[in-house]
């Protein structure tokens, strides 16, 4: 067994050749009757006789055997080569290098194995490779490398390597993983307008804090400081400070390379008022419409970050019009006596540019249909880079592509001419998943669901979910078909099997509510962002009672039968202008439905009635204001009683947290909710990121204030009813769905109420 410590030697093979020269071979020169090669064991003769400068019957000279030496040398199969003549045969002689047999880790605990080995092996280290010291030294580096990017700066690599049989070895890389190195201490210098914490605030590297086993923001790394660095330019920029400066950065570690002091040398300057802002330039006689996107105006405080919207709304605006390529050159003119500065914006909206065509790749499977029919820009009409944004937008919604790339192409001799290409990545879109959730009210759930989106690449969708929730149990198979008309009107296709039972009834208290049925709902696009849809159904309901179940329920039995047929006619709008769906930070959401029981066709006659809208305000990049309000309405007609199984419920999460799911409201004879025929909800919440996470979306803090509350049939909504509540909690956008944890205290407990404070569920919306 061989140990090697690190060493800084390579091999020198120029050194060899040219020793070999005058020493190694000083007969004349002859004509090669034959080549023989000795010493191989894994390389093929073949493979010498390619690399060697002559063949048999051509003339050998010092010259050539040099040239043959360093041939074979650089093909890095051998670490020795000579060559002899022997009676006018070229004798080469060769030792091949050992080859890698086995790669191993020893004390690696940070880092999967196999991701270590697909990086050696970018640096020439793999199994069944060629022996090289040389490479191992990378190596080594290599794997310090790895270890200091994650703040491991007293990582030691040795290398152990063992001759094994067939001119083989064993190497094995054991790893002394050593302390992580932590950020004990960040100093600024030179800061006078601003605190030294609120700078730090800015940064996203920071000393160890109770949240830094989540964020690693307590490692250093020099991507991160660069990021940092940047963050402090942009925020002295965005206050007027235009000649801040950052002038060194020191990063230093204690001797046993377990704590990095940051220092921060900057400085700040001046801060600057605007003291004019005007364009120039070929203004194309849209002035008034450009100065109206200037966000930065006269006496207003410096800010590069307006500046920028200001910049890039006119380029947008110009975009719309035709010119791609739009350019706007700030020309600032510094008065630092009254510190201030004057802006010219010079315009350069280029040529008009027509597109000529609208090529779509990297949909093998699914039909390029499918991507056009998103498409906003249209082939031979101008350009329109808003139609392109909205035309990315759609293609990425369809859920279809991991990504879409948009670019253009100059169209060669027609200068007012470019094709735009959709170059899209597919992804799996084939789904089975089977999984456990748990409620606070609904115990064990077992979810299970099969989907298949883009069918055969037809944008169609197929999907089977199953849900065994103890107060709602659910089979349904569903399609939908984004296109099903060429005008891009919709249309989904349900049939489903439901039951339902109530959350607070046991023995003979209790009921049950089954239901069959399906039907077909079509949308109508309006515009980007507006929906109009309207669908038919049928439903059969079967509700099981007793003598003790509440006596709405028995009186719909009694005076309706206990199996109802329907026939629900759904008519509603949606318009969604927030920027996620999932994590929205600003934007608004509005959906109003109405079912209705139709007459003559059915058991029932009634309508329901539900409205929602939310908005959502940014405060700043972390944090968001979110308001959200619902009323529904429901009410038989025709001399019909409003259905019971149709009534509305509210509490808990999604409604007004700190009370129990579904209790508010009415109750029957037992003290127990039994919902209603109306409700009532509001909800605000202030969202912000976890403490040193930065503007992470996916893990994030709320403090919240709710109201609302439910109402029999025939009574109307007082705001004196109203239920409240606040607190706080935890959404997280986990693998298995939004996840969102609250910690509700009610305001206004009354007798009967059913609170709970700490409540959770999967897939909650608000």
């Amino acid at each position: 067994m061989i140990r090697h410590k690190r060493i800084s030697l390579s091999m020198l093979a120029s050194a060899i050749i040219a020793a070999w020269a005058p020493a190694g071979w000083a007969a004349d020169p002859f004509v090669v009757r034959d080549i023989r090669v000795e010493g191989l064991q894994r390389v093929e003769p073949g493979t010498v006789f390619g690399y060697l400068p002559v063949k048999v019957g051509e003339t050998f000279t010092d010259d050539k055997g040099a040239d043959a030496i360093r041939a074979l040398y650089n093909t890095g199969f051998f670490k020795d080569v000579q060559i002899r003549a022997e009676d006018g045969v070229l004798v080469v002689q060769v030792e091949e290098r050992p080859a890698i047999s086995q790669l191993e880790f020893v004390g690696i605990k940070e880092f999967d194995k196999d991701t270590l080995r697909r990086s050696l092996r970018a640096v020439g280290v793999a199994e069944a490779r060629y022996y090289d010291r040389a490479l191992i030294d990378k190596a080594e580096q290599e794997l310090k490398r790895q270890y200091v990017a994650r703040g491991y700066y007293a990582a030691d690599v040795q290398t152990t390597i063992t001759p094994v049989d067939r001119n083989r070895v064993s190497v094995v890389f054991n790893v002394d993983e050593g302390p992580i190195a932590k950020i004990r201490q960040i100093n600024i210098v030179g800061n006078k307008a601003f605190k030294e914490s609120t700078l730090r605030d800015e940064m996203q590297l920071s000393t160890p804090n109770w949240l830094s086993w989540y964020t690693k923001n307590d490692l250093y790394s020099k991507q991160k400081l660069t990021a940092d660095l940047e963050a402090l330019r942009s925020f002295y920029l965005n206050r007027g400070y235009l000649e801040f400066a950052i002038e060194s950065t020191q990063v230093s570690i204690t001797p046993d390379k377990k704590d990095i002091y940051l220092t921060l040398n900057i400085k700040e300057g001046d801060q600057y008022k605007v003291s004019d802002i005007r364009l120039a330039g070929e203004l194309l006689g849209k002035q008034e419409e450009m100065e109206k996107l200037l966000t930065l105006k006269p006496g207003d405080i410096f800010s590069s970050e307006k500046l920028t919207q200001s910049t890039k709304a006119i380029t947008d605006l110009l975009g719309t019009y035709g010119y791609a390529f739009t350019t706007i050159n700030p020309q600032p003119q510094i008065d630092r006596e009254k510190r201030e500065v004057a802006l010219t914006l010079m315009v350069d909206p280029g040529r008009r540019i027509y597109v000529r065509r609208v090529n779509v790749v990297g949909n093998s499977k699914t039909r390029d249909e499918v991507v056009r029919r998103e498409m906003r820009q249209m082939e031979s009409s101008w350009f329109d880079s808003e139609k392109l944004q909205q035309s990315q937008a759609r293609i990425n919604r369809t859920g279809y592509f991991t990504d879409t790339n948009i670019t253009t192409e100059d169209v060669p001799g027609a200068p007012d001419q470019v094709d735009v290409n959709v170059n899209v990545t597919e992804k799996p879109t084939g789904q089975i998943s089977l999984g456990l959730g748990f409620s606070s009210t609904d115990k064990l759930v077992l979810q299970a669901g099969l989907r298949q989106d883009n069918v055969f690449g037809s944008g169609t969708s197929l999907g089977l979910d199953v849900n065994t929730a103890k107060s709602f149990r659910t089979i349904a198979l569903t399609q939908y078909d984004p296109y099903f008309t060429v005008d891009g009107i919709s249309r989904t296709t349900d049939v489903y099997y439901r039951t339902s039972r109530p959350l607070y009834y046991t023995g003979d208290q209790d009921y049950r509510i089954v239901s069959t049925g399906g039907g077909f709902k079509f949308g109508v696009p309006f515009s980007e962002n507006d929906t109009v849809f309207f669908g038919i159904g049928y439903e059969r309901t079967e509700l099981t009672v007793s003598n003790n179940t509440p006596i709405q329920y028995q009186n719909w039995v009694r005076e309706n039968g206990d199996v109802t047929n329907n026939f629900p006619f759904t008519i509603g709008w949606a318009r969604d202008r927030r920027d996620s769906a999932l994590v929205p930070t600003k934007g608004s959401y509005t959906q109003a439905n109405l079912e209705i029981g139709l007459p003559g066709i059915g058991d029932t006659q009634y309508y329901r009635a539900t409205l929602q809208q939310q908005y959502y305000y940014p405060l700043s990049k972390a944090f968001t204001l979110a308001f959200n309000g619902e009323v529904a309405y429901g009410h038989g007609y025709g001399g019909k009683d409003y259905p019971v199984f149709k009534y509305f419920y509210a509490g808990g999460i999604g409604s007004v947290r700190g009370y129990q799911t579904s209790t508010l409201g009415p109750k029957d004879q037992n003290g127990n909710p039994i919902g209603g025929a109306s409700k009532m909800i509001g909800n605000i919440e202030f969202i912000f990121p976890l403490p040193g996470s930065g503007v992470d979306r996916t893990l994030r803090l709320f403090t919240f204030f709710d109201f609302g509350n439910v109402y029999q049939e025939g009574e109307a909504p007082r705001f004196s009813d109203l239920k409240y509540s606040t607190g706080l909690g935890m959404s997280w956008l986990s693998p298995i769905g939004p996840l969102k944890i609250s910690m509700g205290f009610p305001l206004k407990r009354e007798e009967g109420d059913r609170t709970q404070r700490f409540q959770f569920q999967i897939g909650t919306a608000f």
